[in-house]
C-alpha cells in the first residue's frame, strides 16, 4: 500500500464521520447536481421542438435506465469491494476489481448496443412509444446506442472512484461530459439544424470524452488505477460483484420497467400525458440529485469501516445522513408543491395541457418525498454491509414491488388521478418496509471493538 493510500486508510477510519462523510459528499453532490441540470437543459431544448420530441425523451428513459442498472451491477458490486479491500489495506485485490469491472461493464456494453440497434423499432413499442412519438424516439435512441459503452463504463468508473474516497476526481469526469453535452445541444438541434437528433448526438460525444477523462484520472489522489493487464476474470470475482451490485441491478431494472409500464399506461391518455410524465420525472432526478449525492458520500465512509470493524462509526454515519437527508427532502418537497405549475411551465410553455398533467403528478410526488432520505440511506446501508437480501428487497421496494402495482391499481380504479398518485403511495410502504429492515441490520452488527 502507497504513502498516499494509507493516510486514506487513516482518514476514513479516525475522522469525525458527520465531517467525513460531508467532505465525500459535496462532490458527488455536485457530479449529481450537474447531470441533473443537464438532464434538464437537454428536456428545456428539446422542449423548444414540439411535445413528440419530450415525450421521446420519456420513452428512451426506459433504455437509460436500464444500461444504467447494469453499469451499476458492475460499478456497486465491484466499488463495495474494494473499499473493503482498502480497508483492509489490499490494494493487489483492489486493482484487479478495478479492471474486471470497467472491462466487463464495456464490453456488455458493445454487445447491448449491438442488440438495439437490430430490435429499434419493436423494442421503442414496447417502452411505450406511440406511432406519433416513433420517428422521434428512433433518431434520438440511435445516437443513444452508439454512446452505450462510453456510458456505461462512466457509471462503472463513477462508482468505483466514488469507493475509494475520490468523488472529486468522479464530479470532474461528469462535470466535463455534462458542460460539453449543454454546450452541444443548442449548437446541433438548432445550429446545425437536427432537432432531437442532436440532443442524441450531444449525449454520445460527450460521455465518449467523459469515458477518456475518467480513465486518465482513476489512478490520483491515492486511487487504484485501471490496469487492462489486472483484467483477470474469476467466477468468485463475479460472484462478489453480484454480492454487492444486485441491489443496485434490482433497483435500476426496476425503474426500468416501472418506467416502461408508466408509458404505457400514460399512453391511454395521449402523447401530453407522457410528456408531463416525462418532466416530472427529469424535475424530480434533479430534486433527488444532493439527497443521493449526501448518500453517496457515506458509502465509502460506510464501507471502510465496515471493512476496518469500527461499527459504531458505522451506525454514526448511518444516522447523520438520515437526518441531513431528510431535512433536505422536505424543504424541497414545501418548495416544489408551491410552485409545481411554474416549474413544469420552464420546459413545456407551448402546451397547458402538460402544464396542468405535470403540475398534478409533481405535487403528489412533493407530498411523500421527505421519505426518501430514510429510505434511500437504508438501501445504501444495506448494501454496503453486503446484506445482499435484504438490500434488494429494499432496491426493489420503490420503483418496482409497490410502485408497478400502485400504477396498475390507480389506473383500473382512478384513472388517470391514480396514475398521478401511483409514486407517492409506492413512497409510503418504501418508508414502512424500511424501518424493519434497517433497523434490524443496526441491531444485529457486532460491537464497536474500540
Amino acid at each position: 500500500m502507497s504513502t498516499a493510500q494509507h493516510e486514506k486508510f487513516v482518514k476514513m477510519t479516525s475522522q469525525p464521520v458527520g465531517k467525513l462523510v460531508t467532505q465525500l459528499a459535496i462532490p458527488s453532490i455536485v457530479s449529481m447536481l450537474v447531470s441533473g441540470i443537464y438532464n434538464l437543459v437537454d428536456t428545456y431544448f428539446v422542449g423548444q421542438i414540439n411535445t413528440q420530441s419530450v415525450a421521446a425523451l420519456g420513452i428512451v428513459f426506459s433504455y437509460m435506465t436500464l444500461i444504467q442498472a447494469i453499469s451499476m451491477f458492475f460499478g456497486q458490486g465491484s466499488g463495495n469491494f474494494i473499499s473493503r479491500a482498502l480497508g483492509r489495506e489490499d490494494t493487489d485485490q483492489a486493482g484487479k476489481m478495478v479492471a474486471v469491472g470497467v472491462v466487463s461493464s464495456v464490453i456488455t456494453g458493445v454487445v447491448i448496443a449491438l442488440a438495439g440497434f437490430a430490435l429499434m423499432k419493436p423494442t421503442l413499442r414496447f417502452f411505450g412509444s406511440t406511432e406519433t412519438i416513433l420517428p422521434y424516439a428512433s433518431d434520438y435512441y440511435s445516437y443513444i446506442l452508439l454512446g452505450t459503452p462510453f456510458i456505461m463504463g462512466c457509471f462503472t468508473m463513477n462508482n468505483q472512484m466514488r469507493h475509494q474516497g475520490n468523488a472529486s476526481l468522479a464530479m470532474v469526469g461528469i462535470a466535463a461530459g455534462a458542460a460539453l453535452n449543454v454546450a452541444l445541444d443548442p449548437i446541433l438541434i438548432f445550429g446545425f439544424g437536427m432537432g432531437i437528433r442532436g440532443a442524441g448526438l450531444a449525449t454520445a460525444m460527450s460521455q465518449a470524452m467523459s469515458f477518456v477523462l475518467m480513465l486518465a484520472l482513476m489512478g490520483r489522489n491515492g486511487g487504484v488505477p485501471m490496469r487492462l493487464s489486472q483484467f483477470r476474470p474469476t467466477m468468485q470475482r463475479y460472484r462478489d460483484i453480484s454480492a454487492g451490485g444486485l441491489p443496485s441491478l434490482a433497483r435500476q431494472s426496476l425503474m426500468s420497467i416501472s418506467a416502461i409500464c408508466l408509458n404505457q399506461v400514460a399512453a391511454h391518455y395521449g402523447d401530453e400525458a407522457i410528456a408531463a410524465f416525462s418532466v416530472v420525472g427529469r424535475v424530480a432526478m434533479l430534486a433527488g440529485a444532493a439527497m443521493i449525492g449526501y448518500g453517496q458520500g457515506f458509502q465509502p465512509v460506510c464501507g471502510f469501516n465496515y471493512g476496518a470493524e469500527l461499527f459504531g462509526r458505522v451506525r454514526d454515519a448511518f444516522w447523520h445522513s438520515c437526518r441531513v437527508s431528510t431535512i433536505y427532502c422536505t424543504v424541497l418537497a414545501i418548495a416544489g408543491f408551491v410552485f409545481a405549475r411554474q416549474v413544469v411551465a420552464l420546459f413545456v410553455n407551448h402546451d397547458p395541457v402538460v402544464i396542468d398533467t405535470g403540475a398534478t403528478i409533481l405535487r403528489y410526488q412533493c407530498l411523500s418525498f421527505p421519505l426518501s432520505g430514510f429510505i434511500v440511506m437504508s438501501n445504501m446501508y444495506l448494501q454496503n454491509i453486503r446484506k445482499t437480501v435484504p438490500a434488494v428487497i429494499m432496491a426493489s421496494a420503490r420503483h418496482g414491488l409497490f410502485f408497478i402495482p400502485a400504477l396498475y391499481i390507480g389506473y383500473a380504479t382512478l384513472g388517470l388521478t391514480g396514475v398521478e398518485m401511483s409514486q407517492a403511495v409506492a413512497d409510503v410502504i418504501a418508508f414502512i418496509l424500511a424501518i424493519p429492515l434497517s433497523l434490524t441490520a443496526l441491531r444485529r452488527m457486532a460491537p464497536n471493538p474500540n
